[in-house]
């Protein structure tokens, strides 16, 4: 009998000595040659940096791996890690929203699925479970929307794919000794019906608690001699707690093999209350403060409700159609209860603040695109949108109505109309562009008794962007980008209804730092012209190094001014200092961002395979008209950076990582006679991951590891006085642990 075959080996091993063939048998034939075969994959981290180069726009894509890689509670965690992006409030805690090139808010366009977030709606709210990728636009695209001066930042939730997902994951976060669980669920699966129809719905619910310590310390001196008028200090401590429910899904069925229609519901849902106590303390002052002690309890409840269904279709050879209905909307409902007390603890006046809004919309949405030759395409489209909002809103003191009838009820109601065509082509294997042209219009009226509005304003915005290459396969290009984008008002800010200072409460004066707030009918939109150039080079396994510049040039700038009204007003009958958005001119801002990501083998081959994250953003910003030399932009910080790392180890199941973000300190001067200052934010975060199965793991991570003290300060000079008002805001360390199952 012939001897049995010999085992296989690798390529390019010696096959194992075989003993000597028994007397009278056939010698064994030899081994056959294996030929080598090598596989090789794309990575996510390479799919991502695929897409941000084949883009002939500005774009930065962010998929699954990097929103996954620290375990982060929310939205707003991962996009502060982002080139350009900040986030206001105090290290740790966010608020104010993400803000790319340090504009402050509404300079951003926000976008889910390519629509504007709701308002009202907190990216805090969204978990990142829920999120496909994040897209980061730096200039403005007809497609997306030209209100974005700053950038664009449009989140895509999760997608309806062909291979089945079940993950569940249960993670709780402890800061100051509270816990703050948090369950998440995705699943994803085909449809029966016609081939490549598919589902994903996701899930989300948590709790949190928050303890904050508050300081705010108040100061008067003359002008004149610098000689002190007051000097008070505010202590306190507030504890808060949030629950919430967030779901989405995406239905889609295959109509053909291009054709397809796609329903996708979304709602979130959200209630909290707060607690704070706080004390007065006087030690200088012409006459006794107004309390000296505060109490405040408040509750809300916040939902959105929003559904949208989507056909796609083909309606030849090179021609594409695309149609969207939507429709949805929110309700806010809040209580704000208020009571100070005298130093004997005689209860001085009681302030309910009750709110009810509600907000409904209708949008619809078209985008036609035809291929008129290889890598050459024509888009045109519009978006259409109405949006009514109803609020309620009634201030008592001491159970009387405090407005009476200068604006507790608002009807608003908003029109916008936008049209637009794009071109995209190749004009040579070196060259990418792209031109588009949209044209806005915004309807907005409301019924506020005290100034009704009745405005109407439109936008033409050409935009003009393109890609060079040295050669068709080279690792480097260039971009340019010459745009036109602006910043539309806020409805808040255009209705005149009077929102007045919960420090300083009427009939009694205050004083400029506890100013009360008013709209302005007046107001009319920001324009901006830009410039984009950058320059970047493409390593392998979706490594980059980049280097871009930006100019914006703005016209009809909106900022807060503080003034004192000359007679008694409405909801006071004494004067008061008012703030009110006003437009005051023009303004340029400027800046230089670099990027750089990759493993260390890449660059030196003994290296281990470390991932390297970091990137450098350098802010510049004049407001003409208001004195310098800190006459910058609003919140613009003169600089923001990231520094991050993850390693996962090799013969262990183990990966580490960490991220610092740092911003400096900042000073802007608002006006002749405004001034603010926000103090350095510096904040660490690590995590570890241990993977016991492709199908288990289990994650720790701690954020703001690097604790300190938030400070900002608001200084106004009026009236032959300086009043500074300072915010002291106390941070800690936040430690998550996050179970992650694949059932």
């Amino acid at each position: 009998a012939p001897a049995p075959a010999p085992a296989p080996t690798a390529a390019g091993a010696t096959p194992p000595a075989r003993a000597a063939s028994a007397p009278g048998n056939r010698p064994a034939a030899a081994p056959a040659t294996l030929q080598r075969v090598d596989i090789t994959g794309r990575s996510a981290a390479d799919n991502d940096t695929l897409q941000r180069r084949q883009s002939t726009a500005a774009r930065i894509v962010i998929g699954r791996e990097e929103i996954e890689r620290f375990g982060d509670s929310n939205v707003g965690d991962v996009l502060k890690r982002l080139p350009g992006v900040t986030v206001g409030g105090a290290p740790g805690r966010g608020g104010g929203g993400p803000r790319m090139r340090g504009l402050g808010s509404g300079y951003t366009q926000l976008l889910i699925n390519g629509e504007p977030i709701p308002a009202g709606f907190s990216l805090e709210s969204l978990t990142p479970d829920q999120v496909e990728r994040i897209e980061v636009l730096r200039a403005p695209t007809a497609e997306y929307g030209t209100r974005a001066i700053a950038g664009t930042i449009n989140i895509v939730l999760r997608e309806a794919l062909q291979r089945r997902l079940n993950d569940l994951r249960l993670s709780t976060s402890v800061e100051h000794g509270r816990a703050s669980p948090n369950l998440s669920w995705t699943r994803n699966d085909r449809l029966a019906g016609p081939p490549g129809s598919a589902y994903n719905l996701s899930l989300s619910a948590f709790r949190r608690h928050t303890t904050e310590t508050l300081e705010t310390i108040t100061t008067q001196d003359r002008l004149a001699d610098d000689a002190p008028l007051l000097r008070q200090r505010e202590t306190g401590q507030g504890v808060s707690h949030r629950e919430g429910l967030n779901l989405t899904g995406r239905l889609q069925w295959r109509l053909g093999p291009a054709d397809s229609l796609t329903l996708q519901p979304v709602l979130f849902t959200t209630r909290g209350g707060n607690r704070e106590q706080s004390a007065l303390v006087q030690t200088l002052g012409a006459s006794p403060p107004a309390y000296a002690s505060s109490d405040t309890q408040g509750d809300s409840r916040f939902s959105v409700a929003r559904a949208s269904l989507q056909w796609q279709q083909r309606l030849g050879e090179d021609t594409r159609l695309d149609l969207r209905i939507g429709g949805g909307g929110f309700d806010a409902q809040s209580h704000v209860r208020r009571r100070e007390r005298d130093a004997a603890g005689a209860l001085l006046r009681t302030r309910d603040d009750d709110s009810d809004t509600r907000e409904r919309s209708l949008n619809s949405i078209g985008k036609l695109s035809h291929e008129l030759a290889s890598e050459h395409r024509l888009v045109g489209g519009w978006d259409l949108e109405a949006i009514r909002r109803e609020e309620q809103r009634l201030t008592r003191l001491d159970g009387q109505s405090l407005l009476g009838g200068t604006g507790d009820a608002v009807d608003a109601r908003t029109r916008r109309l936008a049209l637009y065509l794009q071109d995209e082509w190749n004009p040579s294997r070196q060259w990418s562009a792209y031109a588009g042209l949209r044209w806005e219009r915004i309807d907005t009226r409301s019924d506020d008794p005290l100034a009704p509005v009745d405005r109407a304003s439109a936008v033409w915005t050409p935009l003009l962007q393109a890609v060079w290459k040295p050669h068709e396969k080279s690792r480097d290009q260039v971009r340019l980008a010459l745009t036109r984008s602006y910043k539309a008002p806020a409805l808040r800010n255009l209705i005149a209804r009077p929102q007045v200072s919960s420090r300083a409460p009427a009939p009694g004066p205050n004083t400029p730092t506890t100013s009360d707030f008013v709209g302005n009918p007046g107001l009319r939109p920001e324009l901006a012209t830009g410039l984009d150039l950058a320059y970047e080079h493409y390593l392998g396994a979706g490594g980059l190094v980049s280097v871009s510049l930006f100019h914006r040039r703005i016209s009809n700038l909106m900022r807060s001014v503080v003034s004192s009204e000359p007679q008694a007003v409405p909801w006071a009958n004494v004067p008061r200092y008012v703030t009110r958005v006003e437009n005051i001119g023009d303004a340029v801002t400027q800046g230089l961002e670099l990027e750089a990501k990759g493993r260390l083998d890449e660059f030196v081959a003994d290296l281990p395979p470390v991932s390297l994250r970091s990137n450098l953003s350098l802010f510049r910003s004049r407001v003409e008209g208001v004195p310098g030399p800190d006459n910058r932009l609003d919140e613009q910080p003169a600089a923001t950076a990231n520094l991050g790392a993850d390693y996962r180890f090799r013969g262990w199941p183990l990966q580490l990582g960490g991220n610092l973000n740092w911003t400096p300190d900042s000073t802007v001067q608002r006006s002749a006679n405004q001034r603010q200052r926000f103090s350095r934010k510096r904040t660490f975060e690590a995590f570890a991951t241990w993977t016991f199965s492709p199908a288990l793991a289990l994650r720790l991570a701690a954020n703001n590891l690097l604790p300190r003290d938030y400070v900002s300060a608001t200084t106004v000079e009026a009236g032959g006085v300086r009043e500074t008002s300072e915010q002291v805001s106390p941070t800690a360390v936040q430690w998550t642990l996050r179970l992650e199952m694949k059932l």
